[in-house]
């Protein structure tokens, strides 16, 4: 079989603020909403919505220091989850799982903070 590749980066702004869960392991995972912004030549912009998900050590960091309006670039792969609902409805949703995150804001003395974890 030819080698494939499942390879993204978004660079945006958190749409909501980060939530953080552990498995039933005791790895944290956060999750977080990511916009990024689309400028069409007739002026029509629009905005897509991404779902994002952080493991481990990086979720905690995302989880502390990321709040909704902050820019993050995130680079990771895709994941495709699919389940059905209580009533027997096919359900899907697509999510970024990160290998990296980092943080792109001031960090308050004026200077931007590139942050990876």
């Amino acid at each position: 079989m030819a080698r494939t590749i499942n390879k993204v980066t978004l660079l945006g702004r958190v749409g909501t603020d980060p939530e953080m869960t552990y498995t039933p392991n005791g790895i944290a995972l956060t999750k977080l909403r990511l916009a990024t912004d689309r400028y069409r030549r007739d002026g029509e912009d629009s905005t897509d919505w991404h779902n994002i998900v952080v493991w481990d050590k990086s979720a905690e960091a995302v989880n502390q220091y990321v709040q909704k309006g902050q820019r993050i670039c995130v680079e990771g792969r895709l994941v495709q989850n699919t389940w059905q609902t209580e009533d027997g409805q096919p359900r899907s949703r697509t999510e970024v799982h990160t290998q990296e995150v980092v943080f792109l804001d001031s960090n308050g003395n004026g200077h931007e903070e590139d942050s990876p974890f």
